[in-house]
């Protein structure tokens, strides 16, 4: 995250500095040109600056962090019908998962469970016996 952070720094420090030296040139050729072309210039510029906010503004107009996540919101644009349905996607697979191991979870333990019943009820002795406090002694003895 930091190491794209510094390079989208880099990339904007360098283009600012290019920015600076064509406008220097800039300004230094347009001393010898005539009034009317130096305020034609002038305009031509405003515009141009103008448009690259507007342009600027268009292409993201909130980055905002939160936590390690950054998110982008590209401003009055509503989502349409297909993206909203995209977006519901995952979320609806998600639960479709959770459904289906909670249904696989259930039926592993009543197997599980039914084992057990069937190894007790068909096992020599009674299921008495099993909850006898005697039995676990006659356990620790036979061993």
């Amino acid at each position: 995250m930091t190491t794209t952070n510094t390079l989208s720094n880099t990339a904007a420090r360098l283009q600012d500095q290019f920015g600076h030296r064509v406008a220097a040139r800039l300004a230094a050729g347009s001393a010898a040109l005539p009034h009317d072309v130096s305020e034609r210039l002038r305009a031509a510029r405003v515009r141009a600056v103008a448009q690259r906010k507007l342009s600027s503004l268009q292409t993201a107009s909130a980055v905002s962090m939160s936590g390690g996540q950054a998110s982008l919101s590209f401003g009055d644009e509503g989502l349409g019908l297909w993206n909203r349905i995209a977006s519901a996607v995952p979320l609806i697979v998600l639960a479709a998962g959770l459904i289906t191991i909670h249904v696989v979870q259930n039926e592993r333990r009543a197997s599980e469970v039914a084992e057990v019943d069937a190894a007790l009820l068909t096992d020599d002795l009674p299921p008495a016996a099993y909850a006898d406090p005697g039995f676990v002694q006659f356990l620790k003895s036979g061993q």
